[in-house]
């Protein structure tokens, strides 16, 4: 049965967060003799903040209160939702534990791989459970007056940093996605922007320190 839902965009950024979780494990074993010094200063860890953010965010704030709604008199399905949200707050509890574990001295190495090794473990279940849980009830009760809301507000946080995270969430990404994703994020007047400038510029990055340290500064 074909889906009523366009969720190219969604799945992209589910396998974008998988892509990086495989470096972000790597750069975490393979720094010695402290991973800190690496995650500190990589662009890596950057973009996979911003983009799991700007992601979650998204659906916080537009998919899982339309969800909510379309659900009610279905209290089973509304427990499966409220595991969701659960998830995205113990996920961003973790992303704020380990930025601090990356500024201050208080966190042991034990410590900092427990809270890793949970953001890993963790995300890669969430991403799963959210596919086999949630996305079926998405396609199942939500409007398309609901689906085009959150599309809207998931693509205006994507595009408020596109510079950075449209050329991450592409990376690697067959090219007929790349086209899909692209037409519906971008007017067809950014492409070439996308295409020689801001590829470029993030192929050009040393994401996980394998090249030498790069400093990120936040906002």
């Amino acid at each position: 049965m074909r889906d009523r839902f366009d969720m190219t965009v969604t799945y992209a950024m589910h396998n974008a967060l998988r892509r990086e979780l495989h470096h972000f494990a790597r750069a975490a074993a393979c720094a010695h003799p402290d991973p800190r010094s690496v995650l500190r200063t990589a662009a890596g860890w950057e973009l996979f903040r911003r983009a799991l953010h700007t992601h979650h965010s998204a659906e916080d704030h537009a998919l899982w209160p339309s969800l909510r709604q379309a659900l009610a008199g279905r209290p089973l399905d509304l427990t499966r939702l409220e595991a969701i949200e659960a998830e995205h707050a113990a996920l961003a509890a973790l992303l704020e534990a380990i930025d601090q574990a990356l500024v201050g001295p208080a966190v042991g190495l034990d410590l900092f791989g427990e809270l890793t090794g949970s953001l890993i473990t963790g995300l890669r279940g969430h991403l799963r459970h959210e596919e086999e849980a949630i996305f079926p009830l998405v396609q199942a009760v939500l409007s398309k007056e609901q689906w085009e809301h959150f599309g809207r507000v998931h693509t205006q946080r994507i595009v408020a940093d596109a510079v950075r995270i449209l050329p991450w969430l592409l990376d690697g990404v067959a090219e007929r996605t790349v086209a899909a994703v692209l037409a519906q994020l971008l007017p067809q007047s950014a492409h070439h922007a996308y295409v020689h400038r801001w590829q470029p510029a993030y192929a050009a990055l040393d994401r996980w320190g394998t090249q030498g340290p790069l400093t990120v500064t936040r906002p």
